[in-house]
């Protein structure tokens, strides 16, 4: 789908805010409401806006324990990652797993109680025999800085050409 400057415009401004008006986010982008609706309908049937989401400040709730987790496989058959990977899936604690080219194969952010909660996941994934070699561990003492919005100007320059 060919995005022109007013859909990055929309885009930009629902990643912001994904609770403003019909009026509001015309007003943002300079378009009538209905128009503009009817532009945010069709990004979200292209699949483009995937979702609205509520970020929750988990911290002011209670003490969690962030934690990121190198994987590197035994074996490297597509059968080998689509175990490792379904597997992962399904664990709620492991709240995002990329994988990666380079020295390991995956990256896994997770988020746990406490490091003794960690610790029982960890011990949990190696007893399910997922294929797991090695892993190191590394304990997230401070976020400098966790965006949740994409710097769509930058990356998406060539889109909004026309």
């Amino acid at each position: 789908m060919k995005l022109d400057a007013i859909d990055l415009r929309i885009l930009e401004a629902v990643q912001r805010d994904g609770r403003i008006t019909k009026v509001a986010l015309a007003e943002e982008v300079g378009l009538s409401p209905t128009p503009c609706w009817m532009r945010l309908r069709k990004l979200e049937k292209a699949g483009i806006v995937a979702g609205y989401h509520a970020r929750v400040a988990v911290r002011r709730i209670a003490p969690v324990a962030s934690v990121m987790m190198e994987v590197t496989l035994e074996n490297h058959r597509q059968g080998d990652f689509e175990r490792f990977e379904r597997t992962i899936a399904s664990i709620p604690e492991i709240v995002a797993c990329w994988s990666v080219g380079g020295g390991v194969d995956y990256i896994l952010k997770i988020m746990a109680a406490d490091i003794d909660a960690y610790q029982r996941l960890v011990d949990s994934l190696l007893d399910r025999e997922i294929g797991i070699a090695r892993y190191f561990t590394y304990i997230v003492t401070k976020t400098v800085k966790e965006e949740t919005t994409l710097p769509l100007p930058i990356l998406l320059a060539d889109a909004a050409s026309d």
